[in-house]
């Protein structure tokens, strides 16, 4: 879906988009990551890497390394060729490299407060309503960007809000849940939700209107659990950032 629309608008432009069947990428993210990587990468690249600051990237020959991911942790994103992928795993594994599942991933990404597409971000809602304003750069006035007009549009006008929940009664909350607010009109919805390990609670994301503040209720199995708004992300470098 994302190579056709890139494709369609390629149309008006003098630039070819290729879609690379023949590379890899293997995420490899934790408190320890980047050492043990480290010892899979040739020694060179290892040294190179080491160097890298956060959110930047370094490429040699056909490999790239980014010290990028979604986690919330520390960690490397390397991007391959595909027929490298392999060994390299067997290189991360003798390591001490564990696989993970979506499910583990899922919670990291959480508790960082990173969106998921498909839930906390999709076609029906613009970025102002998915927490990432920031990404849309406004200070170029000239710069009419695909959308900006609309987006103008939408943050003169009001639009509902991304928040962060934290549950203060029992249960876990999950996606597509009910949210209300006591003093406010209108209905809220979790877009994400999971139990936080970290926080020894549960935690979600929250699309609602934008007057919305302080404590709310979320529906869960036909009741309603007292929770309450706070600043996402609820944690960082393994540690909380909001009051428990």
């Amino acid at each position: 879906k994302d190579l056709a629309w890139m494709t369609g608008q390629a149309d008006n432009y003098d630039v070819e988009i290729s879609h690379r069947n023949d590379l890899a990428i293997i995420a490899v993210q934790g408190p320890n990551a980047r050492d043990k990587a480290g010892e899979a990468l040739d020694e060179a690249l290892a040294g190179e890497a080491a160097t890298l600051k956060p959110f930047h990237a370094l490429l040699r020959d056909e490999w790239m390394v980014g010290r990028t991911g979604y986690t919330g942790e520390d960690g490397y994103e390397l991007i391959i060729p595909a027929d490298e992928a392999d060994s390299l795993w067997a290189r991360l594994r003798k390591a001490g490299v564990t696989p993970c599942g979506l499910g583990a991933r899922d919670t990291l990404r959480l508790e960082a407060g990173l969106n998921l597409y498909g839930q906390d971000m999709d076609e029906d809602h613009h970025p102002l309503e998915a927490g990432l304003g920031w990404t849309v750069a406004w200070k170029s006035a000239e710069r009419d960007f695909i959308g900006r007009q609309a987006l103008e549009h939408a943050r003169e006008q009001g639009h509902a809000k991304l928040v962060g929940v934290v549950l203060e009664g029992r249960g876990v909350m999950r996606s597509h849940q009910a949210v209300r607010h006591a003093e406010s009109e209108g209905e809220g919805e979790l877009t994400s939700g999971g139990y936080a390990p970290t926080l020894e609670r549960s935690i979600g994301l929250a699309r609602v209107p934008a007057d919305w503040q302080g404590e709310l209720e979320v529906q869960i199995r036909n009741k309603w659990v007292p929770a309450r708004i706070v600043d996402y992300p609820f944690v960082r470098n393994g540690k909380p950032r909001i009051d428990l």
